[in-house]
């Protein structure tokens, strides 16, 4: 086997070896269980072979895979079937694809009993009692004891099929609200067989599901258990009822590792997909006290662990054993390796903004804001391929989109100059990280300019770009990235336009940014976007002024936006005092340069409701393209390729996928 980590990796308590259950693992980095939708009628795929062995071959220890169905209610596209033998060459082709890299593979086995986070409510759903589910009201039928003895054999004839197909292990997954989840909580089993009451009746059945598996492999073969460490339900298991339950498999020592996950299949989803509204490594404090509830039994953590110094450092302080990385590895596969040779600086980083979580929701393949090539043969360490000819290449903006396309343009061999009117990269990108609880997205731009910066192309910062300019570097092609601007609502008066006292929100900015104590009036902002940078925006007018109101003719907020994330915008809402009006628009008194007179009133009609004391309007609203070179450009005979906002408004997944796209056609 080839040697792939330095003698003295740059993180040493990280690169440690492990061993769970006698099977060696040659670090501390496990790749944590995330849905990737890409296997297609429940069979394995190119694309799943490919996702999973790049991580191997990135250096990770161990691969936990998404849930395989274990039943045959469990039938998806998603969901590679393993309750039959009708799959198991499949099975054994991506185990063998990760194992032949000295990468220890599971596979996670759950069922979702109750929960459902689409749209629609289940009509079949099962559950450990008769409760509705926390998010889509689903009412399952309380599993009787047969169910129970069936749902046990059949995960445990999953975990056979697998042990023969070559995986090392599973993970039963007891959190985010699932099955067994439900049975754990307090707040979901209401049951009085054996089954429910006293914490040593709730916890009965993964033990007799541990078993189950245990009897029917050997002793080497991993049992891991993810458990709610806290999952933000009131009368659901806190932290003190979670230190119970690892209390419990320690003493038993039926599982080889226990993995805290937060959160529950309800208003607390989110909780276990933190963005940059949580600090990083959010749960430190979980895993501290589980490790001291249960010292002999090897714990993972999990849960926005983004840079190799935060993992090392939790290995070192002896609160976890292993760490494992979903987003992370999603966004570089070869986290691993770069970390153990001391280039941090060269990993692509998660932004936390949650955009993975959104396609596999959708059922889609899992995609990445700041890994445009996830599950390609070549994603690992990816370098563009050499053009067949040298040309010159001019992109104007640079922004993200702009970016990606000039690192791999100019990797390609090809001579590229970036126009852009800031001082600065990252175009609008770079405002919205400047908002409250979006630094994360800085990681986009600040790799893009270190990977521009060596592949030698040329800025030109601090200047409006035009026909004369551009045509004087006399480009073959021309790349415009100039992005978007907001539009103006229509419902704003033209009177009140045309005395030019409002601006949208992007605009806005620097006027905010500059107030220095907080305003005594009320902020009012009309949101027509419904996107994260609206929300983060809001925040930033929170902490300006005493009062901030949102209009917003939607009946919701932050609809354009995942689930995971809206929850987290809505809480965020909440602890920042903003009111909302929902179906509303704002409304101006016909005398308002006089009285300065402004509310909000219904979509549907009605009198409007004033809004006292107001001292800022702004909006934030559908982007319409800043494309106005292309005619200019066209015209003088030029090449034009249009990408990210500037073709079509959308988001940061668009404009890196855009760019990367673009830049390997020329």
């Amino acid at each position: 086997m080839n040697k792939v980590f330095p003698d003295t990796p740059a993180y040493p308590e990280l690169f440690k070896p492990f061993a769970l259950a006698g099977k060696p693992l040659k670090n501390r980095i496990v790749h944590a269980a995330i849905l990737t939708a890409l296997a297609q009628k429940g069979r394995v795929t190119d694309k799943l072979v490919n996702y999973y062995s790049n991580r191997a071959k990135g250096g990770a220890a161990m691969i936990v895979t998404e849930p395989v169905g274990a039943l045959t209610r469990h039938q998806s596209s998603a969901r590679v079937c393993a309750w039959d033998d009708s799959e198991l060459s499949g099975l054994a082709r991506l185990a063998d694809s990760v194992e032949r890299h000295d990468c220890r593979i599971l596979a996670q086995i759950q069922d979702p009993g109750r929960a459902r986070h689409v749209g629609g409510r289940l009509k079949d759903a099962i559950g450990a009692s008769p409760v509705a589910d926390d998010l889509s009201w689903s009412m399952p039928s309380e599993l009787s004891i047969s169910g129970i003895e069936e749902v046990i054999a059949s995960f445990a004839q999953t975990a056979t099929r697998l042990h023969r197909c070559g995986y090392s292990g599973i993970e039963i997954s007891a959190g985010h609200g699932h099955l067994w989840h439900q049975f754990l909580s307090p707040w979901s089993n209401l049951r009085e067989d054996r089954y429910g009451g006293e914490l040593i009746n709730r916890v009965r059945i993964l033990d007799e599901l541990v078993d189950a598996i245990r009897a029917s492999t050997d002793s080497h073969f991993i049992i891991g258990m993810k458990l709610p460490g806290d999952d933000g339900v009131r009368g659901g298991i806190d932290l003190e009822e979670s230190c119970r339950i690892a209390a419990h498999f320690a003493q038993v020592g039926n599982i080889h590792y226990l993995c805290p996950t937060q959160g529950s299949h309800g208003p607390s989803l989110e909780m276990h997909m933190p963005n940059d509204q949580y600090s990083r490594v959010p749960y430190r404090s979980i895993f501290n006290r589980l490790k001291m509830a249960a010292p002999n039994l090897p714990l993972m953590a999990v849960a926005r662990i983004t840079d190799p110094s935060e993992a090392d450092q939790l290995v070192a302080s002896g609160q976890v054993d292993l760490v494992a990385l979903g987003r992370a590895l999603i966004t570089d596969p070869a986290w691993p390796l770069k970390a153990a040779s001391g280039k941090a600086r060269d990993i692509r980083y998660c932004v936390a903004a949650n955009s993975c979580w959104n396609t596999i929701v959708h059922q889609m393949p899992i995609a990445c804001d700041n890994n445009p090539r996830v599950a390609e043969p070549d994603e690992l360490l990816w370098q563009p391929p050499v053009a067949l000819k040298s040309k010159t290449i001019v992109i104007v903006g640079s922004g993200i989109a702009g970016l990606e396309a000039a690192w791999i343009a100019a990797s390609r061999g090809h001579h590229v100059v970036v126009m852009g009117k800031s001082e600065e990269v990252g175009g609008s990108t770079r405002r919205h990280a400047e908002l409250p609880h979006s630094e994360s997205l800085s990681s986009i731009y600040d790799w893009q300019l270190n990977a521009c910066q060596k592949a030698g192309v040329v800025f030109e910062l601090g200047s409006t770009a035009n026909l004369e300019k551009i045509v004087a570097h006399k480009p073959d092609e021309v790349i415009l990235a100039t992005g978007a601007q907001m539009s103006v609502p229509r419902c704003l008066p033209k009177s009140v336009l045309d005395e030019g006292l409002f601006m949208d929100i992007r605009q806005s900015l620097q006027t905010i940014h500059a107030i220095k104590s907080q305003q005594a009036g009320c902020a009012v902002l009309f949101d027509m976007d419904q996107t994260e940078g609206t929300y983060a925006a809001a925040f930033l007018l929170a902490k300006k002024f005493r009062k901030v109101i949102l209009i917003t003719p939607r009946e919701g907020v932050a609809q354009e936006t995942p689930l995971v994330t809206r929850q987290n915008i809505q809480r965020a809402i909440f602890e920042n005092h903003i009111e909302v009006r929902y179906l509303c628009e704002p409304w101006f008194s016909p005398s308002f340069s006089q009285d300065g007179g402004l509310g909000s009133v219904s979509v549907f009609g009605g009198e409007p409701s004033l809004i006292e004391d107001a001292a800022f309007f702004s909006w934030s609203s559908p982007r319409q393209p800043n494309a106005h070179l292309t005619s200019k450009l066209l015209s003088a005979g030029l090449i034009v390729h249009k990408i990210g906002d500037c073709k079509v408004a959308g988001s940061v997944m668009q404009a890196t996928s855009d760019g990367n796209a673009v830049a390997l056609k020329i």
